[in-house]
């Protein structure tokens, strides 16, 4: 077996990574981020202590352990850097799907929350860029906005096709902002808030407009209607929740409300990155990082991470063996875990059935 670790000859992601960052950072970091996003791919966890153990080097753990530590408190690392990195990494840079959504966690008494703006690709959302947020709860209006000011800033306004969010995502001065920017939203919105019926001249709360739905039944309705001071369209079903109670899923959109449900559907795929950098993959919680400006570049980092293992899965299902998919319709395992168990393996032994250099898939070449 050939031992294809960064301590060997074999330095593919090195060269990789060094066309991604052009001369913006210097060798050291350079090599610094391979064995890090390989460490955390063989040891599974953000832990600090446990990646140094993970560092393919002579040195021993505590010299590693101590690099992470000025990497994190010393090196400027730009989020632009990696969002451009893994906007590259996609095959079309047009017609995007984007979501946002909000991941949390509690470390001591220290609320850790971030606000992610991804694009949907393939059953999953790839971490785009995102907002540390130093406070407990939901985002506020400014924060997103200017989440989104600096997506049309790097990538453009006519790369997006949409903006999926929930129902934490709604108030009068975005959904101005988006209707002014015109950009296309399907953002589900609380069963009971007040819109105004130009037809029935009156406010009501959302649900009564699809009250008479059979269960599982979608509609459109076809009206205009003012919700927060903006013109919208609504969009709903009637639903069975866990607990067996009947509710409603709708939909507010800035136009095309007959497909609101078709792209609506895509927001959970975020749901399952959050999971892929959770207890699903590299255990993101297990961090004992409490700095907001250190946490941002430790997520950056597992945003690539998290990107090349996926490609590798996708990769695997598709041309190698496909993942089983259970009685229940749902796969054995995730594409992304697919990728990450694959690449594990790879990197603790040496050994792989693939031709291709596993470094290659985070080549936009």
């Amino acid at each position: 077996m050939k031992n294809t670790s960064l301590g060997s000859k074999d330095t593919s992601l090195l060269l990789v990574l060094q066309g991604h960052f052009k001369g913006e950072l210097n060798l050291a970091r350079v090599k610094l981020i391979c064995l890090f996003i390989t460490a955390l791919c063989k040891i599974k966890t953000i832990n600090y202590d446990r990646l140094a153990s993970g560092f393919d080097v002579k040195a021993d753990k505590n010299s590693s352990y101590r690099r992470i530590q000025r990497f994190m408190k010393e090196f400027d690392f730009p989020m632009k850097t990696v969002s451009v990195l893994i906007f590259n990494l996609l095959p079309f840079k047009d017609d995007l799907v984007l979501v946002l959504d909000r991941t949390n966690w509690k470390f001591g008494t220290k609320d850790i929350n971030i606000l992610m703006l991804g694009v949907s690709y393939k059953n999953v959302a790839f971490p785009l860029m995102f907002k540390m947020l130093d406070k407990r709860g939901n985002s506020d209006t400014e924060e997103r906005i200017d989440l989104i000011k600096k997506y049309i800033e790097w990538f453009g306004k006519q790369s997006i096709n949409c903006l999926l969010a929930d129902r934490e995502f709604v108030g009068i001065k975005w959904l101005e902002f988006l209707n002014n920017e015109n950009i296309r939203y399907y953002i589900r919105i609380r069963n009971n808030f007040k819109i105004y019926s130009y037809q029935k001249q009156e406010e009501i709360k959302a649900f009564w407009l699809f009250n008479n739905l059979k269960v599982g039944e979608f509609y459109h309705y076809p009206k205009i209607v003012e919700l927060h001071g903006q013109r919208c369209y609504l969009s709903g079903s009637k639903t069975i929740d866990r607990d067996g109670n009947m509710e409603f899923l709708i939909i507010v959109s800035f136009n095309k409300p007959e497909q609101a449900m078709v792209y609506y559907k895509q927001r959970w795929q975020i749901e399952s990155l959050f999971r892929g950098l959770k207890s699903s993959g590299f255990n993101i919680e297990d961090t004992y990082v409490t700095d907001l400006e250190r946490l941002e570049k430790l997520f950056s980092l597992t945003m690539i991470a998290f990107v090349w293992c996926y490609k590798i899965g996708d990769y695997l299902d598709e041309n190698i063996k496909k993942i089983t998919i259970k009685k229940h319709g749902r796969r054995a395992v995730s594409v992304f875990k697919y990728g990450l168990d694959y690449l594990s393996k790879f990197l603790l032994t040496g050994f792989k059935s693939l031709e291709n250099n596993l470094f290659c898939f985070l080549s936009c070449t």
